[in-house]
């Protein structure tokens, strides 16, 4: 795997850091985000998805995230393989989460990778890019991305 500098400019010690941090602690916070996001009736999660494992790694964070969904919930998953691996940089996540960017332009672009179930994959895709984003979450992310 390549790393790849964020515009972001994550210090090399945060990486370092991210790595001794386990995908299930790392997933609790993106869980708690999660129920934030139903709590506003937003990014409600597609029936393929329910009890399906993930991992998300943030690149340049050093960071992986393990976590399935049940009912609109995610949760946190401390052991098992995933069947859907994706990774890519801090800002390029928070780019496809504001809708600036999609994932088959990044996945072309050889900025965000893709293991494991492929139609799994293409459900996470079409997921990600119909959502309807809340426009507080966008201006929320375009002030962090600048």
């Amino acid at each position: 795997m390549t790393s790849e500098r964020s515009p972001l400019a994550i210090p090399a010690f945060v990486q370092k850091l991210g790595r001794l941090v386990p995908p299930g602690v790392a997933a609790v916070p993106l869980a708690a985000g999660w129920r934030i996001a139903e709590w506003l009736q937003a990014l409600p999660i597609p029936d393929e998805l329910q009890g399906r494992l993930f991992e998300i790694t943030v690149r340049d964070l050093g960071l992986s995230l393990r976590f399935t969904c049940r009912g609109s919930h995610l949760h946190p998953v401390w052991s098992g393989t995933p069947e859907l691996k994706l990774a890519a940089s801090l800002g390029d996540f928070m780019r496809m989460a504001a809708g600036d960017i999609d994932a088959d332009t990044l996945f072309f672009q050889r900025r965000l990778s893709i293991e494991g179930d492929t139609e799994l994959g293409l459900v996470v895709k079409n997921w990600l890019d119909a959502v309807e984003r809340p426009p507080r979450l966008v201006a929320l992310l375009h002030a962090l991305i600048q």
